[in-house]
């Protein structure tokens, strides 16, 4: 531990004019007494470090010292192509693999872009969790990630209709969707591609044998795909309603895009005060209920008569209320 510590510390003062001890023992983790004998140990190895004495001084490489230890793993490579999502990094377990592959990179360039990984963090930043949701990392995704990363298979148990489930699975691909994380895999025994969402996991037991890659797998479209077959799933059901101009604009915010364009495509032409009547596909009539009372009064439900009567009941509680 204590040898990929001092090639970390060589790095770091390769990429940078000089540290302090104080940055270099919060980048290491250590406290600033080891960082005095980790640069003692480097100079008695031949490394130049150099100490400036007093409280501007710091630590750095003179004579132009360059090392060769700056070669990627392929571990190191991959993750450094996620470095744009560190959330996400943190959460695989990937956190450290992609700071010593960034470090790497920043002391093979030259000096004068060795602060463009800085200048890109402070202008770039991926928040993927929606707002006002706190998600959890499931404790089995690290596990699940080694696993994809590996092209190894898994035998992984889930809940379903209040069963347990055990299934063998070749994990191909993991999507972050909204702060949840979700497994596409296939499965064996079938021939399919199927979604899982990994916080539904019990147990997972990785196999020892890597299993054959189909490499005409494409992950960002079977998820498109999937997405979209997803969000038509669930629309099982239908509403007819009158939209004003305003209630047109802020439908896909209430009901959701793919909603909304089925129900605005049909529809046929405004009348004299710019209502529009649409069939509105939905998923039930309680999630009706709920979406389309954040529109007010720039909606009006025709049918089905027990979501309008609903809506006609609600109208009447708040008229006593204002009254």
């Amino acid at each position: 531990m204590r040898a990929a510590r001092l090639i970390k510390m060589v790095l770091l003062l390769q990429s940078r004019a000089s540290m302090t001890a104080a940055e270099l023992a919060r980048e290491l983790e250590v406290s600033e007494r080891t960082v005095a004998r980790d640069a003692q140990a480097l100079s008695e190895a031949g490394v130049p470090v150099y100490a400036d004495r007093g409280r501007a001084g710091g630590y750095r490489l003179i004579g132009g010292y360059r090392t060769r230890l700056t070669g990627l793993a392929r571990g190191e490579a991959e993750a450094l192509f996620l470095s744009g999502v560190p959330g996400a990094l943190r959460e695989m377990g990937l956190e450290d693999t992609a700071s010593a592959a960034r470090l790497k990179v920043s002391a093979a360039l030259l000096p004068s872009l060795r602060d463009a990984s800085r200048t890109a963090a402070q202008r770039f930043h991926l928040d993927a969790p929606a707002w006002f949701s706190e998600p959890a990392a499931p404790e089995l995704l690290p596990t699940v990630a080694d696993a994809v990363w590996d092209d190894r298979p898994v035998v992984a148990r889930y809940g379903r209709g209040g069963a347990e489930v055990e299934r063998t699975l070749e994990p191909y691909g993991l999507v972050l969707k909204a702060g949840v994380w979700y497994l596409c895999a296939r499965v064996p025994d079938a021939g399919t591609f199927r979604v899982y969402r990994i916080d539904r996991f019990t147990a997972i037991g990785l196999g020892e044998e890597r299993f054959r890659r189909d490499e005409g797998f494409d992950l960002p479209g079977f998820w498109e795909e999937r997405a979209g077959q997803f969000a038509r799933s669930i629309l099982r059901a239908e509403a007819v309603v009158r939209l004003s101009p305003d209630g047109v604009r802020r439908l896909p915010h209430a009901v959701g895009p793919p909603a909304a364009s089925a129900a605005l495509d049909a529809c046929g032409a405004p009348d004299d005060r710019g209502w529009v009547t649409a069939t509105l596909p939905v998923e039930s009539e309680e999630v009706a209920h709920t979406q389309l009372t954040g529109l007010g009064s720039e909606v009006e439900v025709l049918s089905p008569a027990a979501l309008r009567e609903r809506f006609a009941a609600d109208a009447a509680r708040l008229a006593a209320l204002y009254a």
